[in-house]
């Protein structure tokens, strides 16, 4: 038998059949799996209990997948990780999936092997299971509310410069290379361009220029990290 020491998953599913086949799954990879049959109690029990993962299934009676991510999302003071399992395979609604707070979609039918090994890669990313709250030095950001301060001053921070703060802060107090962020935001397809460039000079421009000590450091042949001021 496989096992994944440790890791937790929380299964909101309607059918009763899929129930049983996934709780025979996770048991024989040695996984602690806990279900519920719609979305309300299932989000009551997400967070009175946070999972390692959350396996949610999006057409669930009462209070839907969608509803169910979006409250997650709102209501819980940790990040917990959620698998979307569903027939729905159109484009949009994946994209929909994502916008409600999303990690990852698995549409049905699927190999329990692949359910598997995707909710391990869930739980062992940074974010699982971590407050919403970062904070290095002076700097504050709420991952919930997308809030950067600095100092207490708030910080506006565009689309692209806010994603790479995280992965700075996220890292912190490790050095980012130049190919990591490119490929954290932008993936296999970045543009033709050296948008990296760009987008540092205007975080640099929020987080750094009005304040005595800078937080956002190059380190030279290497990438770059934040540094604490406090």
């Amino acid at each position: 038998m496989t096992t994944c020491p440790a890791l937790r998953v929380l299964v909101i599913e309607d059918n009763a059949a899929l129930r049983a086949n996934l709780e025979l799954l996770f048991a024989g990879q040695g996984i602690d799996s806990r279900f519920a049959a719609d979305g309300l109690s299932g989000l009551q029990e997400a967070l009175a209990e946070p999972p390692d993962v959350l396996v949610l299934d999006l057409g669930l009676p009462g209070l839907d997948g969608m509803r169910v991510c979006e409250q997650l999302r709102v209501r819980s003071d940790r990040h917990v990780p959620v698998l979307m399992l569903t027939a729905r395979d159109a484009l949009e609604d994946k994209l929909a999936g994502f916008r409600s707070g999303a990690d990852d979609y698995l549409v049905k039918p699927f190999a329990g092997a692949e359910l598997v090994a995707r909710c391990v890669a869930l739980s062992q990313r940074h974010r699982a299971g971590t407050p919403h709250l970062l904070a290095v030095g002076s700097l504050s950001i709420d991952r919930r509310s997308n809030l950067v301060q600095r100092h207490g001053q708030t910080l506006v921070l565009h689309h692209t410069a806010l994603q790479l703060l995280l992965l700075l802060a996220e890292a912190w107090p490790r050095t980012l290379t130049r190919s990591e962020l490119v490929e954290r935001l932008w993936g296999a397809s970045p543009p033709e361009s050296d948008p990296l460039r760009t987008h540092l000079y205007t975080l640099r421009q929020v987080l750094d220029k009005p304040f005595p000590v800078p937080l956002l450091k190059t380190v030279h042949g290497v990438g770059f990290r934040l540094e604490a001021d406090t």
